[in-house]
């Protein structure tokens, strides 16, 4: 007999990402950066796929005024990483961040 299984959606990947994401300090949210109508062109903001290999994902963020770009994407990396590995026990694959914009 084998143990418990869990099955998580990308639902739930999404938000798990996202949850994460705000976590950090410097980032306003998470989201494409310019007018907000440009949200509903460009499509998701956090984009999970599954494969053999782990989970790959992909996410937008704004970050706040008077950050470093690259700290703020290398700790929404990492935090998005620990999100995936630890709290939902699934192997990451990679993690791309765009820093679409700066502003609230």
């Amino acid at each position: 007999m084998s143990g418990p299984e869990l099955i998580v959606g990308r639902g739930v990947i999404a938000e798990m990402v996202t949850v994460a994401a705000l976590g950090i300090p410097g980032v306003a949210r998470v989201g494409r950066g310019g007018p907000r109508w440009r949200s509903l062109i460009a499509g998701s903001s956090v984009i999970t796929q599954l494969s053999d290999d782990g989970v790959r994902v992909r996410l937008w963020v704004v970050a706040r005024p008077g950050q470093s770009l690259v700290g703020v994407a290398a700790d929404v990396r990492a935090a998005v990483g620990g999100a995936v590995e630890r709290l939902l026990g699934m192997r990451l694959a990679s993690v791309t961040v765009t820093v679409d914009g700066v502003g609230g």
